[in-house]
């Protein structure tokens, strides 16, 4: 399960336990719906000052949020996505990586 999977599903878990809408934390964060559903249904990451400003509309706190996430996390029982293994591909096997990994590479490499 990828992180904003998690996040995303504590954030809409916890708007409708407040029984708000979406559109109703979208015009008091001034996040736009559509981004805002995007981060709820896990398509989008959001940066921190989103999630810190959703999080006020809530009454909330960032702490708060990563806790629900950490419980989504456990409940699921599906692990945080792990790369390890295609990064340890990249990087035992460096040579001219093609299409999305070339930027994949250059970002090992860093």
């Amino acid at each position: 399960m990828l992180l904003r999977h998690a996040y995303g599903s504590a954030l809409r878990r916890l708007r409708l336990r407040r029984g708000l809408t979406l559109r109703q934390v979208s015009d008091a964060s001034r996040v736009s719906l559509p981004y805002l559903s995007e981060i709820e249904r896990g398509r989008k990451e959001a940066s921190s000052e989103i999630l810190a400003t959703v999080c006020a509309v809530l009454g909330l706190s960032v702490h708060d949020l990563l806790r629900e996430t950490a419980s989504e996390l456990s409940v699921t029982g599906a692990p945080v996505l792990d790369l390890t293994e295609r990064r340890d591909e990249l990087i035992s096997h460096p040579s001219a990586p093609t299409g999305s990994d070339t930027r994949a590479a250059m970002l090992l490499a860093a």
